[in-house]
């Protein structure tokens, strides 16, 4: 519940001041070491050196991909001495699927022009009775 209400501020903020939000969550997004990072969170709260373990990069580089999406709002550290826990937060996620989908529409008018294409095509691809008939 408390992610939802964080996701509707984080949507609440996009605009114009919303744009560096949206610029560090793209480029967080935009690394596949960092997406399976939060592939990882999704399953739960994980130590950075359980979320270093299956990549073959150093521990340290791991931290630095850490930052970036701790830095986008995507990932919560929490610090207890040496140990960093690391939690998923969806908020900026959402936040930038609602930037998305405002452009929704241009694609949906995209689909629906393929599908009347479709259904114009589908009675000519179709054999006719008498070509049913006469089939052996």
């Amino acid at each position: 519940m408390a992610d939802q209400s964080a996701a509707v501020q984080v949507v609440a903020s996009i605009g114009d001041s919303g744009a560096e939000l949206l610029d560090r969550v793209f480029f967080a997004l935009s690394d596949p070491v960092r997406r399976s990072i939060l592939n990882r969170l999704d399953q739960g709260t994980l130590l950075v050196s359980e979320l270093a373990a299956p990549f073959a990069i150093s521990l340290q580089a791991v931290s630095r991909h850490i930052q970036v999406l701790a830095r986008a709002g995507l990932v919560r550290q929490q610090r207890s001495g040496r140990v960093s826990r690391c939690s998923l937060e969806t908020g900026p996620i959402f936040a930038a699927a609602v930037w998305i989908n405002r452009y929704s529409k241009y694609w949906q008018a995209q689909f629906d022009l393929l599908a009347m294409t479709l259904e114009d095509l589908e009675p000519a691809n179709q054999p006719s009775k008498t070509e049913k008939e006469t089939e052996p």
